[in-house]
C-alpha cells in the first residue's frame, strides 16, 4: 500500500453508528518525534481525516470518539502526511492497542489485543516481502538474452501471482464471515490456473479472459457500504472499465447499469458510484465516450435517481450539458448551420451588423434585412462532399495558428489526390479585417465562413468552448469524428472510405 498520499484535509462527518460505546485506538509508537497524528480512512480514490491526536506524549497516540467507526481500512498518518501503517476496523476492533516503530513503519506494527489485526499486519508484511523478492529477482535477469529474460520474467510473475493467491485464499478461508475475510476475498485476483488448449494447440486465451471477467467481482458485496472504504475498490473499478470490458461506449453503458443495480438506491455506495461514473465520462477525452455521459443523464439524472447525490442546481446543469452533447454524438446528423461567406462581408457590414451592441438590436436588424440576408446564407446541408471537415477557429488563437496550417497542407494533399474532401471553415469571432487578411495571406481556397448576422449560437450548438474544434462528416452529414486534432483527420477519412466500400 502506498506510503505517501495527498490528504483531503477535512473531517467527513458520517451518519454511521454501530452503537454508543464508541472507539479508542491507542498506538505506542517507538522513535516518534511527531507532536500530531491523524486517523484517516479510504473512500473510493480519496483519503479523509476521521480523527486527530494533537498531543502525542512519549510516542503514545490516542484516537477516541463517542460513536463506533464504520467498517473499513484506516491509516495512522504522521504530521508529514505519510502513512505509518494501515489497519482494518470492524465491529470487533473498535478498541485497539497497537505498537509500531516510526522508523520502520508497517514492518513493526503489531496488535496487543486483536489476533485478526495482527494477521492483517502479517499479510501486509508478506506482500512487502513478495514484492521485494520479485524486484530483486527481476534485476538478476539483466545480462540474459532477450528470449531468456522474457521467459524468466514470465515465470517470476507467475510465481509471484501464485504465491500471493495461495496466501490470500488460505487467509480468506480462515477468516470467512469476518471483515478481514471479506477484505481479502474482495482484493483477490481470480485467474484460471489450469489453462486448456485451444484448437490451434496454444493456451486458450479466450477462456482465460472469460473466466477472469466472469469472476472479477466475486467477493464484492455492493450492498455493504464498507466496500467504498476498501483502498482496492476504486483501483479495481477503474481497471475493470479501462482494461477488462470491451472499450466501446455501448459496452460501458451496459456495465455501468449492471453495477449501478447492485447497491441500494440512495445508499452511500450508490451515490459514490453515480458520482464516479458521471465525472469520469463527462470529462472523458476518448472520442465517442460522451455517449456514456449522455446515457448517465438520461438514465439517472432525468429520472430522479440522482436526487440526494447532487443538489438540484447541479442536476439541472448536468442535464443541460447532456442535452447539448446529444445532437453531437458520433452517428448523429450534424446540426444545421446558416453561415455567411467571408466574401460577402461588405454586404453584411453595410447592414450594420458589425456595430450592434445587444441581442435586441440584432433581432431588429435581422428582420429589417431578412429578404437581403436569406439569399446570402450558405447552409451546411447545401455542401455536397464525400468527406466534409468542419472546423471552428480564431485567427488569434495560438493553437489554431499551429493547427490551421496543418489542415491547409492536408487539404492540398487531398486536392492533388482528387479526393472529394471539402473544408467548411467557420471563423468564430467578428474581427473580419483580421480574418480576411489571413485568408488572403494564407491563400485559403476552401469554404470560408463566419456567423455574420449572429444567427447561430455556435458555442451552444457545436459545444465550442475553445478553438480550434474539428468535426469530420460523411456525405450524409453524419458525424464520424469530433474534437480531434488535424493529424487524426486522415485516419477518420480512411475509415469512412472503408465504410463506403463495404456498402457497395
Amino acid at each position: 500500500m502506498k506510503q505517501i498520499l495527498q490528504l483531503s484535509f477535512f473531517v467527513l462527518f458520517t451518519a454511521f453508528s454501530f452503537g454508543q460505546s464508541g472507539y479508542k485506538i491507542t498506538v505506542n509508537m517507538k522513535n516518534c518525534n511527531d507532536t500530531i497524528a491523524y486517523l484517516t480512512f479510504y473512500q473510493m480514490d480519496k483519503t479523509y481525516i476521521k480523527d486527530t491526536c494533537q498531543s502525542i506524549k512519549d510516542g503514545k497516540i490516542v484516537f477516541q470518539g463517542k460513536e463506533k467507526l464504520p467498517r473499513g481500512i484506516y491509516s495512522v498518518v504522521n504530521q508529514k502526511k505519510a502513512i505509518v501503517f494501515d489497519m482494518f476496523i470492524d465491529e470487533h476492533t473498535q478498541n485497539l492497542k497497537l505498537s509500531a516503530d516510526a522508523n520502520t513503519y508497517t514492518r513493526q506494527a503489531t496488535a496487543e489485543n486483536s489476533a485478526q489485526e495482527s494477521e492483517f499486519f502479517s499479510y501486509i508484511n508478506f506482500m512487502t516481502d513478495q514484492n521485494t523478492k520479485f524486484f530483486a529477482d527481476k534485476n538478476a535477469v539483466k545480462g540474459l538474452s532477450k528470449k531468456d529474460s522474457i521467459a524468466t520474467l514470465v515465470d517470476l510473475q507467475k510465481n509471484l501471482d501464485r504465491s500471493i493467491e495461495d496466501y490470500e485464499v488460505a487467509l480468506a478461508e480462515k477468516h470467512k464471515g469476518t471483515y478481514l475475510g471479506d477484505f481479502i476475498n474482495f482484493k483477490r485476483e481470480r485467474t484460471l490456473r489450469d489453462i486448456p488448449k485451444a484448437s490451434n494447440g496454444r493456451p486458450d486465451s479466450l477462456k482465460v479472459y472469460n473466466y477472469y471477467r466472469t469472476n472479477y467481482w466475486e467477493g464484492a458485496d455492493f450492498k455493504d457500504e464498507s466496500i467504498t472504504r476498501n483502498p482496492f475498490f476504486s483501483f479495481k473499478l477503474k481497471k475493470y472499465f479501462d482494461s477488462v470490458i470491451f472499450p466501446h461506449p455501448d459496452s460501458v453503458t451496459v456495465e455501468i447499469d449492471r453495477i449501478m443495480s447492485k447497491p441500494d438506491q440512495g445508499s452511500l455506495t450508490y451515490k459514490l458510484l453515480l458520482a464516479h461514473f458521471t465525472a469520469t465520462y463527462e470529462t472523458s477525452n476518448i472520442m465517442g465516450f460522451e455517449k456514456v455521459f449522455v446515457h448517465m443523464v438520461d438514465k439517472y439524472f432525468k429520472t430522479g435517481k440522482a436526487i440526494g447525490t447532487y443538489e438540484e442546481d447541479v442536476i439541472d446543469r448536468i442535464v443541460k450539458r447532456g442535452d447539448k452533447l446529444r445532437p453531437l454524438l458520433l452517428g448523429a446528423v450534424a446540426p444545421e448551420l446558416y453561415m455567411i461567406k467571408a466574401s460577402d462581408r461588405d454586404k453584411i457590414a453595410k447592414m450594420g451588423f458589425e456595430n450592434v451592441k445587444s441581442s435586441a438590436e440584432v433581432t431588429k436588424l435581422f428582420y429589417d434585412h431578412v429578404n437581403e440576408i436569406n439569399p446570402l446564407f450558405l447552409k451546411l446541408s447545401d455542401i455536397k462532399a464525400d468527406f466534409l471537415v468542419l472546423v471552428f477557429w480564431d485567427v488569434d488563437c495560438g493553437h489554431c495558428q499551429k493547427e490551421i496550417p496543418k489542415l491547409v497542407d492536408l487539404y492540398k494533399e487531398y486536392q492533388k489526390e482528387k479526393k472529394d474532401v471539402k473544408v467548411f471553415s467557420v471563423y468564430t469571432q467578428q474581427e473580419l479585417d483580421k480574418y480576411l487578411k489571413y485568408i488572403d495571406e494564407k491563400k485559403l481556397d476552401w469554404i470560408n465562413l463566419y456567423d455574420g448576422v449572429h444567427y447561430n449560437n455556435l458555442a451552444e450548438k457545436y459545444d465550442i468552448y475553445a478553438t480550434p474544434v474539428v468535426y469530420v462528416l460523411d456525405k450524409n452529414k453524419v458525424i464520424k469524428a469530433r474534437r480531434i486534432d488535424v493529424e487524426k483527420i486522415k485516419d477518420v477519412i480512411a475509415d469512412i472510405e472503408k465504410e463506403y466500400q463495404n456498402k457497395k
